[in-house]
C-alpha cells in the first residue's frame, strides 16, 4: 500500500519564516526529503557543499540548466539558484515526500513541469512589512544595503500569494507549525494519492460476494 510522493512547496518573502517552518517539519517527519538546491553563492559561515546546497560556480551551474538537469532555476539578487532534479524523481518514485524551501518564480515553475500534478504549494506571509523587517535585521547575517534590497522585494513576492494552494500567516511558529502539518497529513490522504484503494475495494467487494 503506497503512495507516489508529494512535492511540498514553501514559499515567503525573506524573513516571514519558511526556513525555519521547513526545520521543524522535517524534525516532526523525519521521513520528509530536504530538497537541497545548487547556488553560485559563496558559502556563509557554517555551510557545507551537499548539505545546505550544491555550491557551484557559474560555469558549472549553465552547464546543469543547459544539460536538462535542474527542475527549476532563477537569479535571486545576483546568484542563481535552482532545484537538481534527479533526487526529486527518485523520492517520489519511492513514495517519499519533497520539501522545498523556495520562492516563487522556483514554485512557478515545478508547478508548470512535468511533475506539477504533485506538488502541493503553501504561502508564509508575515503578520507587518513592520514584524518582517525586524526579523530581518535580528537574523544579523545580511548588510543594511541586503536588507533594504530584500524589503524591497517582498512586495512582489507576496503579490503571488493567491497563486499557492494555501497561505498561512505565520503570526506564532507553533501555531503556524501545527497548520502545516494538518495540511500534510490531509494532502497525504487525499483520495488520488492513493493507487492501492482500487484494488482494496475490489476486494471488499469480492468479500460481499463471498458471503
Amino acid at each position: 500500500m503506497t503512495r507516489r510522493g508529494l512535492l511540498i512547496i514553501l514559499s515567503s518573502p525573506s524573513g516571514a519564516g519558511k526556513t525555519t517552518l521547513s526545520r521543524r517539519l522535517m524534525e516532526w517527519d523525519p521521513t520528509l526529503k530536504f530538497s537541497v538546491s545548487a547556488t553560485t553563492r559563496a558559502p556563509r559561515p557554517g555551510e557545507a557543499d551537499g548539505r545546505e546546497y550544491y555550491f557551484r560556480s557559474r560555469e558549472q551551474f549553465a552547464q546543469m540548466v543547459a544539460a536538462g538537469e535542474m527542475l527549476e532555476h532563477a537569479e535571486v539578487f545576483g546568484n542563481f539558484y535552482g532545484t537538481p532534479k534527479g533526487p526529486v524523481v527518485q523520492a517520489m518514485d519511492e513514495g517519499r515526500d519533497t520539501l522545498f524551501d523556495i520562492d516563487w518564480q522556483g514554485g512557478q515553475q515545478i508547478r508548470n513541469s512535468v511533475l506539477g500534478r504533485d506538488v502541493v504549494s503553501i504561502f508564509i506571509l508575515p503578520p507587518s512589512i513592520a514584524e518582517l523587517e525586524r526579523r530581518l535585521r535580528g537574523r544579523a547575517q545580511d548588510s543594511e544595503e541586503v536588507i533594504a534590497a530584500r524589503m524591497a522585494k517582498s512586495e512582489a513576492e507576496i503579490s503571488h500569494w493567491a497563486e499557492y494552494d494555501y497561505v498561512l500567516v505565520n503570526r506564532d511558529l507553533d501555531a503556524a507549525e501545527a497548520e502545516l502539518r494538518t495540511i500534510l497529513t490531509a494532502e497525504r490522504a487525499r483520495r488520488e494519492r492513493q493507487p492501492w484503494l482500487s484494488e482494496f475495494v475490489r476486494g471488499l467487494n469480492r468479500e460481499f460476494e463471498a458471503r
